[in-house]
């Protein structure tokens, strides 16, 4: 019985360490597929094609800290939400070289741990929100803010919020009818969450994202 118990324990911390391995080598290929997209844009001279390829590497990140996140993690089923969030966010400000005294950060967001299958859409989504945010709603170098919300709303449902308080969308702004990446992005990324997107723009604009958690 003892050697049972022992050989079921050694096949468990196998597998563990060989689960942690795994997320390590993801994270590092998607780091150098990053290295190589950040090799790119700097040997263009061609603005729109650096905003691309920094857009691209962007969300290779965010993929790449979900796994760094796993293999740092005691249990490889969940990732810390809470600061994945913060983590994910400063690295936006430093890629689009924004000062953190002229647009302010304010991150809100509830002890929440997600599956891969959860948190990489999440990351995503975050990730294309809060670069646009950072990219167009704060022209001629005016100050504001952006917040981040995640918080349970009830039992099953979670809901994540990304708000601004920058110039708006465009009056005509029709999110079924958008054809910019990065909203076709967001909305493919709410329907693989089974989620629902709702979007205003009043003294700035607001993404909330609700959606049923997978662990429930």
């Amino acid at each position: 019985m003892y050697l049972l118990i022992f050989t079921q324990f050694g096949f468990f911390t196998l597998s563990y360490l060989l689960l942690k391995e795994i997320h390590h080598r993801v994270k590092n290929n998607l780091g150098i597929v990053s290295s190589l997209l950040q090799m790119q844009c700097r040997r263009t001279q061609d603005p729109v094609v650096t905003a691309i390829l920094r857009d691209s590497q962007n969300r290779i990140a965010s993929i790449a800290l979900v796994h760094e996140k796993l293999y740092r993690s005691e249990d490889l089923a969940d990732i810390d939400f809470a600061q994945y969030i913060p983590d994910l966010t400063t690295h936006l400000f430093d890629s689009y070289n924004v000062n953190s005294r002229q647009i302010h950060l304010n991150i809100q967001v509830d002890n929440a741990s997600l599956d891969i299958e959860t948190a990489i859409p999440c990351g995503l989504i975050i990730n294309e929100l809060v670069s646009n945010a950072l990219k167009y709603a704060f022209v001629g170098n005016i100050r504001g803010e952006i917040e981040v919300k995640f918080y349970q709303e009830s039992e099953s449902i979670l809901t994540l919020i990304i708000r601004d308080n920058g110039i708006g969308l465009p009056e005509n702004f029709d999110s079924k009818k958008a054809k910019t990446l990065g909203i076709t992005l967001v909305q493919g990324l709410v329907k693989q969450l089974r989620g629902k997107l709702e979007i205003e723009s009043h003294q700035g604009t607001q993404f909330k994202i609700t959606f049923t958690n997978s662990r429930i």
